[in-house]
Formats: structure tokens, sequence, C-alpha cells
């Protein structure tokens, strides 16, 4: 029994023994590293020793075909202290190490580099550069050199590391993907990076560092205290060969026409989920860039392609159906003798059916039957249009988003012309985006989906933490027989000869959509426009959606929608439809003919 008890009490005093050692260590790493280990230059209290934290790298951001978008580089820093290496150590090798260094960094002669390294020893420099911007292959190499190949507490070779976001996709969709910049308010991320940062910033590590000279902060050890978890990637909705495709195209009219800026959306039709958007601006130079998000963004008097949301809500209420007739005179209407609403053509078109008012775009035409039809109850035509959510923001994750605005009868500006100026599509603000929504929904069978940018957020080859799921905004926006209706319209805009888009029809290529030509800068001097089209292809079994939209094209070139904004769109629908492969289904006694 005391034997048993004599064993027990060793090994309690040799713990205890332990325990005052390492307690003695600790202490004594204090003392040293406040009475030794400091910069004379540095404030000589613990203050000046204490641990970091450091930024982790980024996530990765890839298209929806796997493509990488943007990946973080890291890239190494290195540093020498000079008053780490013993009088042995660096007498011995100072001679070999400037020889290394010399061969390695090119440029500089053994010579060089031995003045350098004394001048840092003389001079106590306890964070010399010794090189930036290197991969971790050079950084090996380096650590293998004499002195260095000695680690950092005895050779004094300092590592660091940098990161630095790089997008593969150059300057497309920049806007969009996002970028980070730092100015006086520190780091700003925009588009996807800015409005991911959370998922993408991972969680940082820290390391213990010692302050010196200049505010400058030195890794006191080789490791982490706690290691930096790189952030989750974001698998975007974006695929890059049509990114590439609307980049392209977009550019070349913008270019054609000298417009200040222009963007061009496609999402896909089921799914909501954008495949490619393009946003350009133009320099003083001429030149184009991504400078604005202006799909997001623009708010503005979108023009005849508000015509459809117009129709709709006419059919719904039932005031008018598409084989009605309506007179548009000589192209020309006056309200109050002063204020006149015009058609392209200044014949006019004579009576039509309102379904051919739509189609040739007349102005006069829609804004005679929905003036008729509501001008002594002009709220029943705003809430239809209200009903059909027009006036709200999608609320995308991006941030920057324009507003929608829709008129209504109680607001403070409501005049005499708002109700007939609504019809064909001024007085009233959407983005682009919104618009696109919209038209989306009627491609979608009525059903209107929210638009994504990513469809998930996870670790490289780990279960998703966050899958992006299909949002309805609306099950449906119309009745069906409506519906029917404007999607036979928006056909005939481009298959019929007097369609105002005729001029991209192509037998082996099925669009649906609108044109648009608006004016703006009205108190210029000079009009301006903004061409538009907005449509879905194939238009019997749509599987896209898209909107062009021009701004400001040089008039002397062109402005209206059909003939600035139409052929991108067509153009663009070309080369998607093109790429896609043909499903055939072969039954089983097909294939036993074939064999």
């Amino acid at each position: 029994m005391n034997k048993s008890i004599n064993r027990i009490a060793a090994r309690m005093n040799i713990m205890f023994f332990l325990f005052m050692l390492f307690s003695f260590f600790l202490i004594g790493k204090i003392f040293y590293l406040q009475n030794f280990e400091l910069d004379k230059n540095s404030i000589t209290t613990i203050e000046a020793v204490k641990n970091i934290e450091v930024e982790s790298p980024r996530g990765n951001i890839y298209s929806d075909n796997g493509d990488l978008i943007v990946s973080t580089v890291v890239t190494h820093e290195l540093r020498w202290d000079s008053k780490m290496p013993s009088i042995r150590i660096y007498d011995d090798n100072i001679i070999d190490l400037s020889s290394e260094l010399s061969n390695f960094f090119q440029g500089k002669d053994k010579q060089y580099f031995q003045d350098k390294l004394n001048q840092a020893r003389k001079n106590n420099n306890r964070y010399l550069l010794i090189g930036k911007n290197l991969s971790i292959n050079e950084v090996n190499k380096i650590k293998s050199f004499p002195i260095f190949n000695q680690g950092l507490y005895k050779g004094g070779l300092i590592v660091k590391e940098t990161h630095t976001r790089q997008s593969h996709l150059g300057k497309i969709a920049e806007r969009t993907i996002g970028y980070e910049k730092i100015d006086k308010n520190g780091i700003i991320r925009v588009g996807l990076e800015g409005a991911y940062s959370e998922y993408l910033s991972g969680k940082s590590g820290i390391r213990l560092m010692q302050k010196i000279a200049d505010g400058q902060w030195k890794p006191m050890t080789p490791y982490y205290e706690r290691e930096p978890v790189q952030g989750y990637d974001i698998h975007t909705t974006i695929d890059t060969q049509i990114q590439d495709i609307v980049h392209h195209e977009l550019l070349f009219q913008l270019e054609k026409f000298e417009a200040d800026h222009g963007t061009m959306i496609i999402m896909e039709t089921n799914s909501g989920k954008v495949k490619a958007i393009s946003n350009l601006g133009r320099t003083s130079e001429g030149k184009y860039y991504e400078k604005i998000n202006y799909g997001i963004w623009e708010s503005q008097e979108p023009g005849s392609t508000f015509k459809l949301m117009t129709m709709i809500a006419a059919l719904e209420d039932g005031v008018v159906s598409p084989n009605d007739t309506v007179d548009t005179g000589n192209g020309i209407l006056k309200f109050y003798n002063k204020y006149e609403v015009k058609d392209s053509n200044r014949r006019g078109y004579g009576k039509i059916p309102i379904s051919k008012a739509f189609e040739v775009s007349s102005n006069t035409g829609m804004v005679k039957f929905i003036y008729d039809n509501y001008k002594d109850n002009p709220e029943r035509l705003v809430d239809r249009l209200i009903n059909m959510k027009i006036d709200q923001k999608i609320k995308i994750d991006l941030k920057g988003e324009g507003d929608a605005k829709i008129p209504h009868p109680q607001d403070n500006n409501w005049s005499g012309i708002s109700l007939p100026w609504m019809a064909f599509g001024y007085g009233v603000m959407m983005t682009p985006l919104q618009t696109l929504t919209f038209y989306n929904a009627v491609a979608n069978n009525g059903e209107m989906v929210k638009p994504s940018f990513i469809s998930s957020i996870g670790a490289f080859g780990e279960k998703p933490v966050y899958a992006i799921q299909r949002e309805v905004i609306m099950p449906s926006i119309c009745s069906r027989e409506t519906l029917i209706a404007v999607q036979k319209m928006l056909k005939n805009v481009v298959e019929k000869p007097w369609g105002t888009a005729n001029n991209i029809y192509d037998k082996n290529i099925k669009i649906a959509g609108k044109t648009g030509t608006s004016q703006i800068d009205y108190a210029s001097s000079e009009t301006q426009y903004v061409s538009s089209f907005v449509g879905y292809f194939p238009s019997d079994k749509p599987k896209y959606s898209a909107i062009v939209v021009i701004n400001k094209p040089k008039k002397s070139k062109g402005y209206y929608g059909n003939s600035v904004a139409a052929p991108v769109f067509k153009n663009v629908a070309q080369k998607i439809i093109n790429g896609i492969p043909i499903k055939i289904e072969i039954s089983k006694q097909d294939i036993d003919i074939l064999f």
C-alpha cells in the first residue's frame, strides 16, 4: 500500500517539476522578447509582440460550365533579419550566399549582394527585402541557400504570403463578376466579389508578430498560431462561351454606332439563371470597358418594350380583344392641342387590329385604345400593372439595383398625359433586368422566376453549404388566353413582313420579341435615343430570353431598335442555337431496323 502511495507521489512530483519548468520557459521567452529580440528602434514593451490576424486566401469563382473565372494568386515576399545568424554562421557563409543570390536574381553581381547583406548586418536591419512576387518553388529554392537554410531562428529568413485576385476573363463581365480595389475607406468589393464576400473570405489565421521600425510587423515564427482557412468557392450561372459571344457582339455594335453605352443580358427561361451579362461604356478616347452595371442599375423609360405590359393589362381586363380594331389615323394623336403622340410611319396605318398595332409598334394605336378604355378610371390600369409586380425591385443579391416606378393617379405629379404616355412606355421606369424578367415570364408560360447569378457555394469537392433554389416571383402573370395572344404578337413582330423586327427574321432561328426606341435628354438641344430589343428564342420552345439596350447611338448612323439593338440579339441567338446539341429520340424498333 505504502509503495503505491509512494509511486503516485513520485509521479505528481515529476508532473509538478515539468509544469514549473514549462512556466520558467514561458517567462524566459517573454523576457527575451522584451529585452533582446526587439529592434532598438521599436517599442521595447510586450505591446510590440502580439498575435496578428492574417488574411486567408479567398475562394475561387467558377462558371456554370466549370471554368475558373476568378482565383487567388498566392505569391511570397522574402525578408531577412540580419541579427539572427550567429557570427560564425554569417562569416562562414556570406560569400556563398551572395553568389547564390547573384545566380538567382540575374542582373546583379555577387559583390552587390555581399555589400547589401553586410550593410544590413552593420545597421541591424531586421527586415531587409530579399525578393517579392515569388512562387512557392522559387521560395523553396532560396530557402536552400547558405544561411537561409538555417531557418528563421538561426538564418533569419522571413517568408510572408501575399494574395492577389486574378480574373481569368480579363475585363469581360467585370462589373458583375466583381473585383476589389483599395481607396481611403479600405478595400471595396463590387459584383459577386462584394455580394458574397462573407463566403469567399474564409477564416483569417493568427500569427505571432513583432513590431519593428516604420510600423511594420515581422513574423516571429515560421508557423501560424491558427492556420488560415481558405474561403468557399462560388459557382456562378455564367456560361463563359455565351458570355464571350455577348461581349463581342455588343462591343461590335457599340463601336459601329458610336453609342455611349449598352448592355445585354441572357437568362435561361425556366430556371432564371443568368448565362451572360455585358455592360460596356464609352471612354473619351472612344474605347469601351465595363464601366457601370447598366443592366442592373440603370432605371430609364423603356419606351415601346413596355407596350407588352399595357397590352397584357388591357387583354386581362377584357377592355379589348386581339382582333378589335383601332384607328391610327394619320399617325399623329394630339392631347390638349399641345402634346403629340407620333408614329414612326408618318402616314399612319389607318384602321388596324390592336394586335397589329402592337406588331408595327404604333404609338397612336396603343395610346388610343388604352386612353379610350381607361381615361375614366386610370387606377384600373395602374392596379393591373402593379398586380403583375412590375413596380417592384427584383431584389437580387448584387448591390445597386435601380428602382422600378409605375406612376399612380394619387401621385402629386400625375397629369392628363400620364395615362396616354404610360401606354407606350413613357413616365414609367425600369431597369433592363426588370424588363427582361417580365418578358421571360411570357416565354415561361406565364411563370415569373427570379434571376439568379450563382448556383451554389461550398468547398472544393465537398457538399455545397449553400445552394440557390429556383424562386418563383409570381406563378402566373396573366391568363392562358392572354398569354397565347401576346406570344403570337411577339412572334409576328419578327416573322411578319410588317413586324418592326422583320429585318432579323431567319427561318432557321425562331425569335419572338419587341423593339423599342425611346427619346431621352428632353432638356438638351439635341434629342438622344435608347434603342432596345427584348425577347426569347427559340420562340416555339423558349430556352433563353435576352435583352439588348444601346444608349445614345450616333443618330446619323441609326437609332431605331430594329436596326441598332435587334441585330445583336439575332447574332447572339444564332451562335448559341448553332452550339446547342440537337436531341433526337430513337425507339428500340428504329434501332433494330438500322442494325
